[in-house]
């Protein structure tokens, strides 16, 4: 594992940090979450240990409707940290490395929006060329995006030290403990491509102990094993997911035992929630898995020792579709198993459902990240961090 910038002297350095303040919009207005909660924290703590921190982070892509400055999320970390946080909506120039120059100690500096920066995305960004020679140390902490090979995130790590932060620890402490014996993987949402390849390697490794399908994925599953799925085959056929149909099969000739799928779903018939058994889908598009399916689910996830989580088993932004969701989360908040819950959507369900965020293991602040780090692929940016390790002799 990466050094951690808990074990280097920080203060009077210029601090370079790279975050994750990326917030949901709703009624095109940023909305708080965990997310920036925990970054805030993290930026409060380097400040009063004396650091001149400069926080990277973004907000959207470019082109998509989120894409935006990062102005208002100066102010929701002010409000967070309880300390002053200066904002230039600007990344490099002059004024950039003057303002850099002229921190003192704890001060917190937050530029604008890293991809406003031509090039961030394809790591030809001149914003490690730029502020590389006036800052000490670069501390990347945030899992979820440490799987995206970006300027702001990779580009660091030959030109100054760079550590692990306080965030990215815990997510990779908690993933490695629930890594640590046989787990329970309770997998819904719609990123089949990523859901799957986090199957095949639990499952080829022997440490998954049963695998519990819900979302478009459980569709897929249906479909694969021969039922007839309705208006949910159609959705599959408009996202591009039928091509995964033989992966699918071939897991379920393979680990059938292990991979638990609906016995009954819950079809959306005209926006009414209508129960069925899996081989009597005539209409309607499955939103949920049924009442016995849940049941079973959470029988099952009360006997588990390690549970992983990564996506609703239903349409839980509905409340007529929300029941499957929400009696999953609770068994695994009464369960005495290490859990942990990843995903945005996730994340957003136990909030949504007025569940005690506390009676779960530890929840992650990562997706995407999260699936591909336990599906046992490198991560670019936690091979930046070893390869400055080895380049500094830290």
């Amino acid at each position: 594992m990466p050094i951690s910038v808990k074990n280097i002297n920080v203060k009077g350095k210029k601090v370079l940090k790279r975050v994750d303040l990326n917030l949901p919009i709703t009624d095109g207005i940023l909305q708080p979450n965990p997310r920036l909660q925990r970054h805030a924290e993290s930026i409060k703590e380097l400040s009063e240990r004396g650091a001149r921190l400069i926080v990277l982070a973004h907000q959207g892509k470019p082109g998509s409707k989120d894409f935006t400055t990062l102005r208002t999320h100066a102010e929701f970390l002010e409000k967070e940290t309880q300390k002053p946080i200066m904002f230039l909506p600007k990344i490099t120039g002059p004024e950039i490395i003057e303002k850099i120059n002229s921190l003192k100690d704890g001060q917190i500096l937050l530029l604008e929006n890293v991809r406003m920066v031509e090039g961030e995305m394809e790591n030809k960004s001149k914003l490690v060329e730029e502020l590389s020679p006036h800052v000490d140390y670069y501390i990347l902490d945030a899992l979820s995006v440490a799987h995206r090979p970006q300027a702001s995130i990779i580009g660091f790590s030959k030109h100054i030290p760079c550590f692990m932060g306080p965030v990215l620890k815990k997510e990779l402490s908690a993933l490695d403990k629930v890594s640590s014996s046989n787990i329970t993987l309770v997998i819904g949402g719609s990123k089949i491509k990523d859901s799957l390849d986090l199957m095949e390697k639990w499952l080829s490794s022997g440490k998954a102990e049963k695998i519990l399908v819900g979302g478009a994925l459980a569709s897929l599953f249906l479909y694969a094993k021969g039922h007839v799925i309705a208006g949910s085959l159609e959705y599959l056929r408009q996202e591009g997911f039928l091509i995964f149909t033989e992966k699918a099969r071939k897991l379920l000739q393979e680990y059938e035992e292990k991979i638990m799928l609906p016995v009954d779903v819950a079809l959306n018939i005209k926006g009414e929630r209508t129960e069925s058994g899996v081989d009597n889908i005539k209409e309607g598009q499955i939103w949920d898995i049924g009442s016995k399916t849940a049941e079973l689910y959470r029988n099952e996830i009360l006997n588990s020792k390690n549970i992983l989580v990564n996506g609703p088993v239903g349409v839980y932004e509905s409340k007529k579709f929300s029941q499957g969701t929400k009696i999953v989360l609770e068994a695994i908040a009464e369960s005495p198993a290490f859990s942990v819950v990843g995903g945005g959507h996730t994340i957003t369900a136990i909030r949504n459902l007025g569940l005690d965020e506390k009676k779960f293991g530890y929840i992650s602040l990562s997706g995407k990240a999260l699936v591909e780090y336990l599906s046992g692929k490198e991560l670019p940016a936690l091979k930046a961090l070893k390869e400055s390790r080895v380049k500094f002799n830290l």
